[in-house]
């Protein structure tokens, strides 16, 4: 029985024994998953099972909910670029480590309160550069309409 090494979740130690297909397309051949939905949930809570998470699992962890660097940066209170450290070194900290695992169930599991702070760190992570237009009025400043 031929295993398939599934590496596009970004992790090294992910095998699949069975669920995909190799089919054959016009530029050579593919990989079919089924339900890749299922396995990537399948993966994240076995993470969550883990000792300690690596910077990889980390990273796939905080992928699953859809956070940017940026965006989970601001809910752990640190830059982006120390949640890039942690994710290429390896070398998590372990209140960082906590924190990502009890999110990342919360926010699977239908917190609402979790489930919203994360739709509203996303957003604002994708409003960043927006612009913003003011205009001086006999009040003062305002937003321009």
């Amino acid at each position: 029985m031929n295993k398939y090494h599934y590496t596009e979740s970004g992790l090294k130690n992910v095998y699949l024994v069975n669920g995909f297909e190799i089919v054959k397309t016009p530029y050579g051949e593919a990989v079919s998953i089924k339900d890749v939905e299922g396995l990537q949930r399948v993966i994240s809570l076995n993470l969550c099972n883990k000792k300690h998470l690596t910077g990889s699992e980390f990273r796939f962890l905080r992928k699953e909910m859809g956070m940017s660097q940026n965006g989970l940066g601001k809910a752990l209170g640190v830059d982006e670029q120390t949640l890039a450290k942690w994710e290429k070194t390896g070398r998590v900290p372990k209140t960082a480590d906590r924190f990502m695992r009890l999110f990342f169930l919360e926010a699977i599991n239908h917190n609402v309160k979790i489930k919203d702070y994360v739709e509203q760190i996303n957003q604002t992570d994708r409003d960043r550069n927006v612009e913003l237009d003011l205009q001086q009025t006999n009040e003062g400043w305002k937003h321009a309409a």
